[in-house]
């Protein structure tokens, strides 16, 4: 792939999914750095979709994970794409 992005997006997250759960789930796809879950797991706001981003170790990782679009995780089809900052 000639992107050289080591970060995703995942939109539509639903809003009972924790980022362990992600970090399980997107760590079958390679090592990873950093993820973080927007509203975070404490947030006392109402949620009613989250987005996470994740960092993974080699870029190689960013396109299999997009093969994970449409899959329904909880009870959401998880839109992925690669995340290019700026």
């Amino acid at each position: 792939m000639n992107s050289n992005t080591h970060v995703i997006q995942v939109t539509n997250v639903s809003p009972s999914a924790a980022s362990e759960q992600m970090r399980t789930l997107f760590g079958f796809l390679g090592n990873i750095e950093e993820l973080k879950l927007f509203p975070p797991d404490d947030s006392p706001l109402p949620v009613t979709s989250r987005v996470c981003f994740v960092k993974f170790h080699e870029s190689e990782s960013v396109g299999v994970s997009q093969h994970l679009t449409n899959t329904v995780f909880v009870d959401r089809a998880l839109i992925v794409v690669p995340f290019h900052p700026g």
